[in-house]
């Protein structure tokens, strides 16, 4: 069961409705959004029922929602939700509206390297810098990340181009160092199943980007979500980047049927990461075309100014005649499914 509060619900109403179902043995998790905040409820439906709840003051609607993810659920929340990303008074909006373009390199490599590539990315119309510093790789012998020096290096870049910054956090131990530098956490397809994980992201008070893991069915991916909206965070971003498959001739396998199901099932924004999907240079721009048409809120693309010598995803990484074809399929494309580029906004939403 969910209880919608109304916009103008106070945190004494919200202490209330969950003082009341508390007193009869459940469990109230409050969530905050941009302009809602939801009670999650865990117990005894029928003595919910008997709490007369829609009668409490700020209390907009109650719901008993049929599906397991209830909270990012559109069963209660029937119009899609858009999350900002940014400082208050400059951020940039994902969601149904616009198209966001996120791009940066893979993984932070030097103060030139990560600046050349920002420079690129917002060239191409990104409007949102990604980056790693914490890199979990498939061998433990590949280059891993500069820690916490890649966190101050990709901070001090996208402030100097006024581009907000997600980057990955792999470990709860290492939530608040990259809070203090980040404006969006992303939690990976390796880390998508960590429940730890995603319930201190949820505490943490950001942004969240959910990769879905490369073998999780889109219920599984929708139940991390929850995971993290039960901890109090409604601003998350679900993200396709491919699922393993029998075809070995991408790295992964674009399910682009994944975002419109999950934008019919989840009020959440859905953007595709088809670099990783693909792990192929020349399938960046086809699958990204694809993505566009298939209603993606935005991408998140990989770009490097030497991919040849890149210690992370070379390979897939965009420079030169790609990466202008990938720009200009961005801005074509776009205003074709009603959409206009997202850009940040002087407005606190």
């Amino acid at each position: 069961m969910v209880v919608v509060m109304l916009p103008g619900a106070t945190p004494e109403d919200v202490s209330h409705v969950v003082e009341r179902v508390e007193a009869v043995g459940g469990e109230a998790f409050v969530s905050v959004g941009v302009d809602r905040t939801i009670i999650g409820l865990v117990g005894d439906i029928d003595s919910f029922h008997h709490l007369n709840l829609r009668a409490m003051r700020g209390v907009a609607a109650v719901y008993r929602i049929s599906v397991p993810y209830k909270l990012v659920s559109r069963q209660h929340h029937p119009d899609r939700s858009t999350v900002w990303v940014g400082r208050p008074g400059r951020q940039v909006p994902i969601g149904p509206a616009t198209f966001t373009f996120i791009a940066g390199p893979c993984a932070v490599e030097s103060p030139d390297q990560t600046l050349e590539a920002a420079t690129m990315a917002r060239a191409a119309g990104a409007t949102v810098l990604r980056g790693g510093a914490f890199k979990p790789r498939t061998s433990p012998y590949a280059f891993q990340g500069l820690g916490v020096r890649g966190l101050e290096i990709l901070a001090a870049v996208g402030q100097s181009l006024g581009l907000p910054v997600v980057t990955e956090v792999v470990d709860p131990r290492d939530v608040e160092v990259v809070c203090e530098h980040a404006d969006m956490l992303q939690v990976g397809s390796a880390s998508m199943g960590n429940s730890g994980l995603l319930e201190a992201v949820g505490e943490a008070g950001k942004p969240v980007l959910l990769k879905r893991g490369m073998t999780a069915t889109i219920e599984e991916w929708l139940m991390a979500a929850e995971y993290v909206a039960q901890r109090g965070n409604l601003e998350i971003v679900l993200c396709e980047r491919g699922i393993r498959t029998f075809e070995p001739t991408t790295r992964n396998t674009l399910d682009v049927s994944a975002v419109p199901i999950a934008q019919i099932e989840s009020h959440l924004p859905v953007v595709v990461d088809p670099s990783h999907a693909s792990g192929r240079r020349d399938l960046v721009v086809p699958l990204s075309r694809a993505a566009i048409a298939a209603g993606a809120d935005g991408l998140m693309v990989d770009v490097h100014p030497d991919p040849e010598v890149a210690l992370c995803d070379g390979p897939q990484s965009l420079h030169g005649p790609e990466l202008r074809a990938l720009a200009q399929a961005v801005r074509q494309l776009p205003p074709m499914m009603g959409r206009k580029p997202a850009e940040p906004t002087t407005v606190t939403p």
